[in-house]
């Protein structure tokens, strides 16, 4: 009996593997990139037990159903809000292509195109800070606040300070941080505690915590940064409210710092920005604030920018963000100018970033010299080559500083900024917000943003490139095996 006992377990291993191959083959391409159901499914082949529960763990791009019907309930509630309201004139100063991507980006993020607005940049990191801290104290109603990084430190203390003086003057101070990206950071605790000891009301963002019945893949996270004061003045951008060393000694140690973009906002737009606020509110508490919803709109100053939010995430059912992005650098007639630090595209984003280089388009990329996340830098090195074959002009922000920005120019018509990089972690994975902004001001402001960037970069050539070490360029291109399942 022991004998047979003996012979019978490699069998029935055997087949379990041959089933779990099988099976991998039937399910995991389902509703997938080629791509990314190749990676899993090399995974699941070579290392058939480990790879099956990686899968079950991180295999899901999508939210729970519970979360992305709460998504469409919303997306619904805009549409029907804003049904037949003339929310933006087309203007002679439109590129033609304008108003099929406005349009697109209605139809997935239901937020409209909105004109009368004023936006003003941040570009200096603790200059951002004050400026936000400064809105704080001057709110009257409510203040709601929503960062992928939310943490109390020597940098961000005075912003703690005045969210708890807004508190004591009877301001309704709501705060959303994301779960898993604001534990890794030193100080969470304090920083939850400042939040409870001041009356501030707050929630975590895509928590996971299944002791209490809260589970999804624990990499789909909420990398969105929002501030929105009294419905009147709204921030957005790259920057995470923590110290611009992010409060680490390893980045201390080799010097790290990192350059960051923030818009400040006024007029009908805010609303909208507001909506993302409300949204991710309603998802985590099943309260939809209606009456924080509501527009304020005084004067603006002498801009008159037209501006739509689009929201993207694994709780809609298209990347918006990636559609909208390809839309535009296909539209691109002359020059494009992309900024992120993390650029890690998919094929159908290489395509459009090479064809446009090659049917003569100008076409630069900034990205740092060096990175903070090694595996994520060197997938991103692996696609240097074709870049520079393609005609596009790679600039390497100096170290040891990490350019952390996210955004980018087309022609002199239109600008993109927000928390998405150009990576698919942040087409597929992320929650992110961007902001579409049509305006020749703006444009030529962010051109002047760019320059800025040009004098502190150095140019990647092809030849430099070519002569890199053998070792290097491996590195590299295993990193991008991982690319699909970033």
């Amino acid at each position: 009996m022991g004998a047979g006992l003996s012979l019978a377990i490699p069998s029935v291993i055997v087949v379990v593997d041959i089933a779990i191959r099988v099976l991998a083959v039937v399910f995991v391409p389902k509703n997938r990139r080629p791509a990314t159901a190749a990676a899993w499914l090399l995974a699941i082949f070579f290392v058939p037990y480990v790879g099956l529960i990686a899968f079950l763990l991180f295999g899901s791009t999508r939210l729970p159903l519970r979360r992305r019907r709460k998504q469409a309930q919303i997306n619904r509630y805009v549409m029907n809000a804003t049904e037949g309201i003339e929310l933006a004139t087309e203007r002679p100063s439109w590129p033609t292509w304008f108003a099929s991507l406005t349009a697109l980006n209605r139809r997935l993020g239901a937020m409209p195109l909105l004109s009368g607005n004023c936006a003003r940049l941040l570009g200096d990191y603790e200059r951002s800070i004050a400026e936000m801290t400064e809105a704080v104290r001057s709110a009257e109603t409510f203040v709601h606040v929503e960062f992928y990084i939310l943490s109390l430190d020597a940098t961000t203390a005075s912003f703690f300070d005045a969210l708890e003086e807004a508190v004591a003057r009877g301001v309704t101070v709501r705060v959303l941080l994301d779960h898993i990206a604001s534990l890794r950071v030193r100080g969470y605790r304090r920083t939850l505690r400042r939040l409870k000891t001041m009356g501030a009301e707050w929630h975590l963002l895509l928590p996971v915590q299944p002791w209490r019945g809260r589970y999804q893949r624990p990499d789909l996270r909420n990398h969105r940064k929002v501030l929105v004061i009294d419905g009147r003045v709204g921030f957005m951008g790259s920057q995470n409210m923590i110290d611009r060393t992010y409060d680490r000694w390893t980045n201390r140690r080799r010097g790290l710092r990192w350059k960051d973009l923030m818009v400040r906002l006024e007029g009908p737009v805010v609303a909208e920005l507001n909506t993302i606020f409300l949204t991710d509110w309603f998802t985590e508490t099943d309260v939809l604030l209606e009456r924080a919803a509501r527009q304020v709109v005084g004067p603006v100053g002498d801009q008159d920018l037209d501006c739509q939010v689009v929201p993207s995430g694994p709780g809609f059912e298209g990347e918006n963000n990636l559609r909208l992005f390809n839309g535009l650098i296909y539209a691109a007639q002359r020059r494009i100018v992309l900024v992120s630090p993390y650029f890690v595209p998919d094929d159908s984003m290489l395509y459009a970033v090479t064809t446009a280089a090659q049917r003569g388009v100008q076409v630069e990329l900034f990205v740092s010299e060096i990175g903070d996340q090694a595996v994520v830098f060197h997938a991103q090195r692996s696609y240097y080559e074709t870049l520079l074959k393609a005609g596009v002009v790679i600039w390497l922000y100096r170290k040891p500083t990490i350019l952390h920005a996210k955004h980018f120019t087309i022609d002199e018509d239109v600008a993109v900024i927000g928390s998405s990089n150009l990576d698919m972690r942040s087409f597929t994975l992320n929650l992110e917000v961007s902001l579409m902004i049509h305006g020749r001001e703006f444009v030529d402001e962010l051109r002047e943003l760019e320059e800025g960037y040009r004098q502190q970069s150095r140019r990647l050539t092809l030849e430099e490139w070519e002569a890199r070490p053998l070792r290097t360029a491996v590195l590299d291109n295993v990193a991008r095996l991982t690319a699909s399942l970033q």
